[in-house]
């Protein structure tokens, strides 16, 4: 199992040296993040092809990685198509330039590469260790399902409300983001838990490492509190967002001069 989880990461370098030289061409290392599903993609294809016989356990959750990493790879590309260099991305070319076309694909996509392969541990256990569904397979489900289902519908609907030109300066707060700031990343959050519990119905309990890092990266690295770091200079109103609006897990909202009474007190 170690030799096929090493040969996983050969892939996702192979697939990320690729995408490297596309952004070399296209002077834009943001196809990084629509790349970055499909390398989840690729180490579940390689851990699948290990087994002599794939069972039907096996086939679904593969289903489930290939519905997961399609999605959101189209959406990511479809959304940033015809657009400029993300500026996340603009501020790491700025902050390692001269040279940074060569910089970037080690601190970009071999990073990332390496990033994907340790959060695909749980995926590598559930493949490559055949077995029935379960009880807890059951619960995995579950939980990938509330995950999609919040992930593509808030994707959905920023994606009406930046169409319309009139929203232009004010914050999505209806829908899913009326009770999360963020229900795409917590719609994250629960398929990657999903996918851990498929890997703890297969023994593999001590892959907790992958949801924790995802949690992390979702929460604290590249997720909500790096695009939550200036925005409210940006948009004003996003201060009264966040003072009545939960960052990720849903909830209902706080009723703004309540909240604004307490700090008074406080």
């Amino acid at each position: 199992m170690i030799s096929l989880y090493f040969q996983a990461l050969l892939v996702m370098l192979a697939l990320g040296f690729i995408t490297w030289l596309l952004s070399v061409v296209r002077r834009d290392v943001s196809i990084v993040d629509s790349i970055w599903s499909l390398m989840f993609l690729a180490a579940a294809s390689v851990y699948l092809q290990h087994n002599e016989a794939i069972s039907t356990r096996e086939i679904l959750i593969f289903i489930l990685v290939l519905i997961w990493a399609l999605r959101l790879a189209g959406y990511l590309t479809w959304r940033n198509w015809g657009q400029p260099e993300d500026s996340r991305y603009q501020q790491i070319r700025e902050k390692y330039s001269p040279h940074f076309a060569l910089k970037s694909l080690l601190i970009i996509f071999v990073f990332q590469a390496s990033l994907a392969w340790l959060v695909s541990l749980p995926l590598l256990v559930t493949l490559a260790t055949p077995q029935s569904l379960s009880l807890l397979d059951g619960f995995a489900i579950s939980l990938w399902l509330v995950g999609m289902g919040f992930e593509t519908i808030a994707d959905l609907q920023l994606h009406r409300f930046k169409s319309d030109a009139n929203n232009k300066g004010k914050v999505l707060d209806t829908g899913l983001w009326r009770y999360s700031r963020h229900p795409n990343y917590f719609g994250e959050f629960c398929i990657w838990w999903g996918f851990y519990l498929f890997a703890v119905a297969s023994g593999g309990w001590w892959t907790i490492l992958s949801p924790l890092m995802m949690s992390f990266l979702l929460l604290r690295f590249s997720g909500v509190a790096l695009l939550e770091k200036d925005i409210h200079e940006r948009r004003p109103a996003y201060r009264d967002y966040i003072a009545r609006t939960n960052a990720f897990i849903p909830g209902k909202p706080r009723n703004l001069s309540t909240s604004t009474a307490k700090e008074t007190r406080a």
